[in-house]
């Protein structure tokens, strides 16, 4: 008698993951890593006419870059929205996006969100460095400029990732 098959299991590129990340609405495939988000504020010195010492002021903030990267999937979201920067025919007027990065618990809880504000592409690895000794890693990476972040406070603590 032949052993029966063992019944396929789903494939779900976001179970391992303690993060997600969203754009235009939907869910971005197999981000397996976010850097940092950092803001930095200028240090501007002013000083009196009387020549006595300086004050330091706060001056032009900066949102630094995000990188997102992941391994190679059947997901065109990064190439897609890469290809809107060089487009022939100009710049898509919906090029820039709003982004969401959460971050949930090793339970599913989601614990804290950000809503990244008006992205764009400025960096596109569509393929990295192919080498035939070590084990081969396909990665893709998107940098995204960005005009500021901030922390959504009304993170409902008892939503729960649907885990099928």
């Amino acid at each position: 008698m032949p052993t029966p098959k063992k019944p396929r299991e789903r494939f779900d590129p976001y179970r391992d993951y303690k993060f997600r990340v969203k754009w235009d609405g939907r869910l971005v495939a197999g981000i397996t890593h976010v850097s940092g988000l950092k803001r930095v504020t200028e240090v501007v010195e002013y000083r009196d006419g009387t020549g006595g010492s300086s004050q330091k002021l706060p001056g032009r903030t900066n949102y630094e870059p995000i990188t997102l990267e992941r391994g190679i999937t059947r997901d065109r979201a990064f190439e897609a929205w890469a290809n809107q920067v060089v487009d022939i025919r100009g710049p898509s007027l919906r090029l820039r996006k709003e982004m969401r990065i959460e971050v949930y618990s090793d339970s599913g809880v989601l614990l804290l969100a950000y809503n990244v504000h008006r992205c764009w592409p400025s960096e596109y690895v569509a393929l990295s460095s192919l080498d035939s000794v070590d084990q081969p890693r396909l990665i893709q990476s998107l940098t995204l400029q960005n005009e500021g972040w901030e922390r959504v406070v009304a993170v409902n603590a008892r939503s729960r990732l649907r885990r099928s």
